[in-house]
C-alpha cells in the first residue's frame, strides 16, 4: 500500500506513514495547531529516509505558501483534528472500543484524552508495529488507553487475529481507516467493509477516506502538492492510489443500514477558520472524508429493544 523506507532504520515503514508523522509533528509546533501529536517527530526521527525533514514549521522556509509542508501538510493536520472529533464523540456516546485499520505511525492510543475503560486496538502489518514499539519504548511513552496491537495484512483475513487480541463483536466499536481505502484494491476494499460491518454492534461508527474521481487528470497529477512529493521525498503519490473503478462503499454502507455523511476537507477548513483552500487544478478536491453510524436499536413500547 506504501513505498517502504530503503534501508536502515524504519524498514518496512512506509514513506507515505512518516509523511503523515512529519506533517502532524510541523502541525504540532503551529502556534494555531489543529491537533498535537507530539510523538510524531519520534518515528520521523528515527527512520533513515525521513531523519532530515522538517518537523517544525520554522524548519519549512517557504511556510505557508511552500506546496508540501504547508499545503499538505496542514490538509494532514485538518484530516487529524477531524477523526480525532470523531473518536472522541464516539466514546463520549459511550463507545469504549476503537479499532484504527491501518494505524501506521497514528499515536492516538497515547495523546487523546479517552475515558476510563477505553481499549484501542491497532492493526497493521508487524515491520509497521515493530518500528512503533521500538520508537515508544526508546522515549517511555505510555498509552492513555488499553491498547492492543494487531499484526495482520488488511487485504486479507484480519478479523480472526483482532478477534483473538480480544475484540468484542457484540458491543459498539469506533473505527477509524485513516488514508487506507485509497490504497487498497477495489475488492480487498469490499471485503474490509463487509468485515467491519459484520464484526460491528448496533451503534458502532466508522470513519474513512475517498476520492471522489476514478481517474485524476494530468493537469491534477502534476500538481504542485504530487510535484514537491514526488521530486523532494520521492512518493509519487497517484502512483501508490488503486487504479481502476472505485466501490460505491457509502452506498453499500447504506444499503446495511448505516447512516453515512460524506464531507470535503474545505467543509472542515470553514468549521475551524483555517486549513487548505480549493485551487485550480486541485490535488484534494477529490477527497471527501466519510462518517459512518450503525443506529443503535430502537427499544420498542414494551421496553424491549428491537430486533434487528
Amino acid at each position: 500500500m506504501n513505498s517502504a523506507a530503503p534501508g536502515g532504520v524504519g524498514v518496512g515503514v512506509g514513506r507515505t506513514a512518516l509523511l503523515v508523522a512529519a506533517a502532524r509533528a510541523i502541525e504540532t509546533h503551529r502556534p494555531d495547531a489543529l491537533a498535537h501529536d507530539p510523538l510524531a517527530e519520534h518515528f520521523v526521527r528515527a527512520a533513515t529516509v525521513s531523519a532530515d525533514w522538517p518537523v517544525h514549521p520554522d524548519q519549512v522556509p517557504d511556510g505557508a505558501a511552500d506546496p508540501l509542508w504547508g499545503r499538505l501538510g496542514r490538509y494532514f493536520g485538518l484530516r487529524t483534528r477531524a477523526l480525532d472529533d470523531h473518536l472522541l464523540r464516539s466514546v463520549r456516546a459511550g463507545v469504549r472500543q476503537v479499532v484504527l485499520l491501518g494505524a501506521g505511525l497514528d499515536a492516538r492510543a497515547f495523546r487523546l484524552d479517552w475515558p476510563p475503560g477505553c481499549t484501542v486496538h491497532e492493526i497493521d502489518t508487524e515491520q509497521v508495529l515493530a518500528f512503533k514499539r521500538e520508537v515508544l519504548d526508546v522515549i517511555g511513552a505510555r498509552p492513555t488507553a488499553a491498547r492492543r496491537t494487531v499484526p495482520a495484512d488488511l487485504r486479507g483475513d484480519w478479523a480472526d487475529a483482532l478477534v483473538r487480541a480480544g475484540f468484542d463483536r457484540t458491543v459498539p466499536t469506533a473505527w477509524l481507516a485513516e488514508g487506507l481505502l485509497l490504497y487498497l484494491p477495489a475488492d480487498a476494499e469490499r471485503r474490509l467493509v463487509a468485515r467491519v460491518h459484520a464484526l460491528s454492534a448496533r451503534g458502532s461508527t466508522l470513519a474513512y477516506e475517498l476520492k471522489e474521481v476514478v481517474a485524476e487528470s494530468a493537469a491534477i497529477r502534476t500538481a504542485p502538492v504530487y510535484l514537491a512529493a514526488r521530486q523532494r521525498l520521492g512518493i509519487d503519490l497517484p502512483t501508490l492510489f488503486a487504479a481502476g473503478r472505485r466501490p460505491d462503499t457509502v452506498g453499500e454502507l447504506t444499503r446495511r443500514g448505516w447512516t453515512v455523511a460524506v464531507h470535503s476537507p474545505f467543509d472542515f477548513t470553514a468549521v475551524h477558520g483555517r486549513g487548505p483552500l480549493p485551487e485550480r487544478d486541485d490535488a484534494l478536491a477529490a477527497n471527501r472524508w466519510v462518517f459512518a453510524e450503525r443506529a443503535r436499536p430502537v427499544p420498542n413500547p414494551a421496553g424491549c429493544a428491537a430486533v434487528g
